[in-house]
């Protein structure tokens, strides 16, 4: 029995097509298994974290900072929704720090913070004007489109309080610089900042270094954040943790937390 060339190039096609996806279902099965990025990737306390009480530094005048935890990265059709962000864990992980420092009387501030991929309206220099740009490039979204993919994402717009602040970054890396948060920090007498959001090596990594160098004591929750990939976390995650501020797990911080509540 013979068939058409053409039967014969879609059934081959076909074979391909599924042979591809397969390949791929296989690599994220195998990557998931090893151990790869969110929770695998947190690594040991530094020595000099080690000298500290970290229940105790949680414990202090404390304030909540989601950074960047936007429906562009975790629902369909968003601009980075081809992360996957909302099969990776950080947000479950997220509603976990947000649940157990609601019931802690020392967090002061709790801060909604988007980061847009839009930004024809942002102030720009030339470095700005080319990396915003080439962020979008091609992409056909309506304003609608555009406002949605900058929203917080369900889950945690559920979880939102009348008396939180919600801003965007306007910066590339940092909430600190041209936002009403250093002043919010003050006023509340605020020591401590725990971070969650994505991008870790981004935003995350950002602030925190911002954190420190305005005195505060910040402090990330490895789970509840992410990189673009998976296999970019353990390096981020080691870096911050050895210079910039103490990395541990959702987990943890509920175990730590519940000792001084």
């Amino acid at each position: 029995m013979s068939f058409p060339l053409a039967s014969r190039r879609q059934a081959l096609a076909g074979a391909t097509a599924l042979a591809t996806t397969s390949i791929i279902l296989a690599n994220e099965a195998a990557k998931a298994a090893s151990g790869v990025g969110g929770i695998n990737a947190i690594p040991e306390l530094a020595p000099q974290w080690k000298e500290l009480d970290l229940g105790e530094i949680l414990s202090r005048p404390a304030a909540f900072m989601s950074v960047s935890q936007n429906k562009s990265l975790y629902d369909a059709g968003g601009v980075q929704a081809g992360e996957k962000h909302r099969e990776r864990g950080s947000l479950p992980a997220t509603v976990k720090v947000v649940a157990a420092a609601r019931k802690a009387r020392n967090f002061r501030s709790f801060n909604w913070i988007g980061y847009e991929v839009f930004r024809e309206d942002y102030p720009q220099s030339d470095f700005d004007r080319v990396q915003y740009a080439s962020w979008v490039k091609g992409l056909n979204f309506t304003p609608e489109m555009k406002k949605k993919d900058g929203e917080l994402v369900g889950e945690l717009r559920a979880l939102v309080q009348p008396e939180d602040n919600e801003f965007n970054e306007l910066a590339l890396q940092t909430a600190f610089a041209g936002t009403q948060l250093p002043l919010e920090l003050s006023r509340k007498r605020i020591q401590t900042i725990v971070l969650t959001g994505i991008h870790l090596d981004w935003c995350i990594e950002g602030n925190a270094r911002a954190a420190r160098d305005a005195g505060y004591l910040p402090i990330v929750i490895g789970d509840a954040c992410a990189c673009q990939k998976p296999e970019q976390e353990a390096a981020a995650m080691e870096r911050i943790n050895n210079f910039f501020a103490p990395v541990i797990s959702s987990d943890r911080f509920v175990e730590l937390l519940s000792r001084k509540v």
